[in-house]
């Protein structure tokens, strides 16, 4: 199982370094599962505060690792030490715990119980680093944030594509929960550049719940692995998507140049290394749909290859894409000047929707800067096309408001695709709040109920636990009557934080 990073001193764990790791881990969380809310919080409080004291040297190991400039990477950092706070914020707040109180009446025939349900940890969470985001979704991004707000203990697997930067950080993580007097084991690091260290993560008995962002194969493989355990476990597993953008004939008429520009810039930015990169058009052929195309086209045109996050990234998208071209996808626009073997190739194509809809394989997607466009003959077509396309994290219309008023059916089809749906805008940019909805049906995700961005994150780490007819003073602090936390709870079917009478 042993495999060297090239120029690097890592080297894949072993399967006994595996289970070790699990024991530490499980033995961490009978620990720290009954941390208050406010001391879990403190822990992420810290953590974001330790990262922003070295973020200069993270900066600097990440850049070297990823070919993202220092512009983007520190963006990125910012975003993941909003979220540790913002989900620390929550983890105290307690909202998120769904706390809910029936109190018993005895007199009644026959008696009614004393119901009190909240949600409770999961135990021991493996989170699998990304490739594509070195801080925001690998050692201490949002699963892992979330995973600790809910009480579990987490291990991650470090994503080799950055195996330093993930080592550094853990570093971090594992010097401020020292800090704190947490557990030894409420966070361990991993490095598995091979399948091995994965598998062995997911099959052994004590892991809990799974967090992983990435590819659909990685995925997919992990979630058959976690259900073939003889007890299975939840794996939330966000593993890509099209994002395809419907384009109405008059919201282009009127807007042909600035639809063009802001779609060059989402399919280009950050060299379309985006889960939520627009990867499909779909417009109604026209005269204005081939000059949206001939704009669209000269911005790709005038995109240059740049070197991708890392080599294996490069490979993928360049195979894909050529894989697409050979299924039939009609190159419109790009720019090949001199590409190097890591770097990426702009491109747009196209493709009549009648053969989009026969060939299901040009509806995967080719992650990079690439996007094709469907040209549909009638908005029939076009209906067809969105009731053919698969699971998505989003969806994107651009219409008029008269336009979206007439095509009622057109938007019921896409609500039923994706898990967030744009109007007029832009897929990329995925803002860290409650509201939002990162996770989409299959196969953009595992588990569409849940959402990988925003505070609603943590109860993928967390199961419903209901305590019937306990005494007061055996309860949770949370579920007592007195409501020592003074935390918003459901009562008897009314939102409150006033104690409950419960003679």
């Amino acid at each position: 199982m042993q495999k060297n990073y090239p120029g690097m001193k890592y080297v894949d764990a072993t399967v006994e370094e595996v289970n070790e790791a699990l024991l530490q881990s499980a033995k961490a969380f009978q620990l720290y599962g009954k941390r208050s809310l406010k001391e879990r919080a403190n822990f992420l409080y810290a953590v974001a505060e330790e990262m922003k004291n070295i973020s200069s040297e993270l900066l600097s190991i990440a850049q070297k690792e990823t070919h993202l400039d220092e512009a983007r990477l520190k963006v990125e950092l910012n975003r993941t030490l909003f979220q540790l706070t913002s989900y620390a914020d929550a983890c105290a707040e307690g909202t998120w715990l769904d706390l809910r109180i029936d109190t018993g009446d005895k007199a009644r025939n026959s008696p009614k119980p004393d119901l009190r349900k909240m949600l409770v940890p999961l135990g021991p969470v493996v989170v699998f680093g990304a490739s594509n985001f070195p801080f925001a979704y690998s050692t201490a991004g949002g699963d892992t944030a979330c995973a600790l707000a809910a009480g579990c203990s987490v291990i991650i697997k470090a994503h080799p594509a950055h195996a330093g930067t993930s080592e550094r950080v853990a570093a971090a993580v594992q010097k401020t929960a020292k800090k704190q007097g947490l557990p030894e084991g409420i966070f361990l690091h991993l490095h598995g550049a091979g399948f091995e260290v994965g598998k062995a993560l997911i099959q052994h008995p004590l892991t809990k719940a799974v967090g992983f962002t990435g590819s659909f194969e990685g995925g997919k493989a992990l979630f058959d692995l976690a259900a073939q355990r003889n007890e299975p476990i939840p794996v939330f597993a966000e593993m890509g998507s099209v994002n395809p953008v419907f384009l109405l004939p008059q919201k282009l008429a009127n807007e042909t140049g600035k639809l063009a520009s802001m779609l060059a810039a989402s399919i280009t930015q950050s060299v379309g290394q985006f889960c939520t990169n627009p990867g499909i058009l779909v417009g109604v052929k026209s005269k204005v749909l081939d000059e949206f195309k001939e704009f669209l086209g000269e911005q790709i045109k005038q995109t240059s290859p740049t070197s991708m996050l890392h080599p294996g990234i490069a490979k993928s998208f360049q195979k894909n894409r050529a894989k697409a071209i050979e299924e039939g996808a009609v190159v419109v626009a790009t720019n090949e000047a001199d590409v190097e073997e890591d770097e990426s190739i702009p491109t747009l194509a196209e493709v009549p929707a009648e053969q989009f809809l026969q060939n299901t394989l040009l509806h995967k997607e080719v992650f990079g800067p690439y996007s094709l466009l469907v040209e549909c003959a009638t908005k029939e077509e076009m209906l067809e096309v969105a009731k053919a396309i698969e699971g998505q994290l989003t969806c994107t219309l651009m219409a008029t408001d008269e336009e979206a008023n007439k095509n009622s059916e057109l938007i019921d089809a896409l609500k039923e695709k994706c898990g967030r749906f744009v109007f007029n805008g832009v897929p990329t940019g995925v803002e860290v709040a409650l509201s939002m909805q990162h996770g989409g049906p299959y196969p953009a995700t595992t588990d569409s109920r849940f959402t990988a961005v925003g505070a609603d994150g943590i109860k993928r780490f967390a199961r419903p636990l209901c305590f019937q007819n306990w005494n007061n003073d055996l309860l949770p602090d949370e579920l007592k009557n007195e409501n020592p936390l003074g935390l918003w709870r459901t009562v008897n079917n009314v939102l409150s934080k006033d104690p409950v009478n419960a003679d």
